[in-house]
């Protein structure tokens, strides 16, 4: 069970194809924990602005009052098609980045950070643990030690439901904070700080409160499945080059251990492309399970599948992308730094 990184790594140069290779064994299972906190803190902190305006357009809110003011569909007072659409979005997305700074100061764009660090890091720390251990485990107890599609599908779906029913009230905290100008005075919010979100959530809503969009978080469970597996399957690709060099005799090389970590995470940023794309509208259902309830203290939505039916007969099938760009902005260099910084950590302290 406690067989190296090096040791891994050689012996997968000598091992056949991909679903027979020998699964990664963990030689310190706290070093993943560590890793992936100190990774997913580091991504946090850089795409932070771009969190806080796709958490913006992702709400019913906000959608609402674009539409009705100057971030329309139309560029410099024109309409604009289909093919030039994706460039509005890039120009929504920045100018909505310009207001937040403008109208509500440089801190706005940081608006919930504390929370999103507070739970970040024990969900990155409990989601790549999870995995790298869950994975070692199903391995051994039922592949012989193989790695596989499935078993790296086990893993990351075990590791997607624990991280989520552990750090969801954290995750709805944020959201509340960052929805927190829902009227047309600035100078009034709903919550004062974390704590008092809490305090209000709880005291008005119950336990229960807490946990909204938990359903949601479990249906984005099959997003980051589909990155973990992606990811694997693009190491894989990558082990190869290290196969045929480990064939050739040829010692690894300072330039060829950088173009391997290269190589890695933008295998880990392709693979949160396109996990993304497939599974969007999850993302926004959350955000609108997760707002706060109306002025009648009665939540808007009643559940997942009443949220997803009232967005679509409401607002059409688009309304279930809103804020998609802004969150591939952040989330695809976020998914670089985190998993970046984790091979990095991994491979520096093993």
């Amino acid at each position: 069970m406690s067989v190296s990184s090096v040791a891994t790594s050689n012996s997968a140069s000598s091992s056949g194809p991909v679903s027979s290779r020998r699964v990664e064994q963990i030689s310190r299972p706290w070093l993943h924990f560590v890793a992936g906190g100190f990774g997913g803190m580091m991504g946090s902190i850089i795409t932070c602005p771009l969190d806080v305006v796709k958490t913006r357009l992702q709400s019913d809110f906000y959608n609402s009052q674009r539409t009705k003011g100057h971030l329309q569909k139309t560029l410099h007072g024109r309409q604009v098609g289909h093919v030039r659409s994706v460039l509005l979005h890039f120009y929504e997305t920045f100018q909505i980045m310009a207001d937040v700074y403008r109208v509500e100061g440089g801190r706005a764009l940081f608006k919930g950070l504390g929370p999103n660090l507070v739970g970040v890091i024990p969900a990155r720390a409990i989601n790549f643990f999870t995995y790298s251990t869950g994975k070692s485990f199903v391995a051994d107890k039922f592949n012989n030690g193989e790695e596989a599609t499935w078993v790296n599908l086990s893993a990351a779906a075990f590791a997607g439901i624990a991280t989520s029913t552990a750090t969801n009230p954290i995750w709805l905290v944020k959201t509340r904070l960052q929805l927190d100008r829902q009227n047309t005075d600035i100078t009034k919010r709903q919550y004062k700080s974390s704590f008092d979100c809490v305090r209000q959530v709880f005291s008005k809503e119950g336990i229960p409160g807490l946990y909204r969009g938990l359903t949601a978080s479990y249906l984005g469970v099959v997003e980051s499945s589909l990155q973990w597996v992606l990811y694997e399957q693009m190491k894989s690709l990558i082990r190869q080059r290290e196969r045929l060099r480990a064939k050739l005799g040829r010692d690894a090389s300072p330039g060829d251990a950088f173009f391997e970590w290269l190589a890695k995470s933008g295998a880990a940023g392709l693979a949160k492309l396109s996990a993304s794309l497939l599974t969007y509208p999850h993302e926004v259902v959350r955000t609108r399970l997760r707002q706060r309830p109306l002025d009648n203290g009665k939540p808007k939505y009643t559940g997942l599948v009443n949220c997803f039916m009232t967005i679509w007969k409401n607002e059409g099938f688009v309304a279930l992308y809103g804020g998609l760009t802004p969150h591939l902005m952040r989330t695809v260099p976020n998914s670089i730094i985190m998993f970046g910084t984790w091979e990095f950590l991994i491979k520096l302290l093993s």
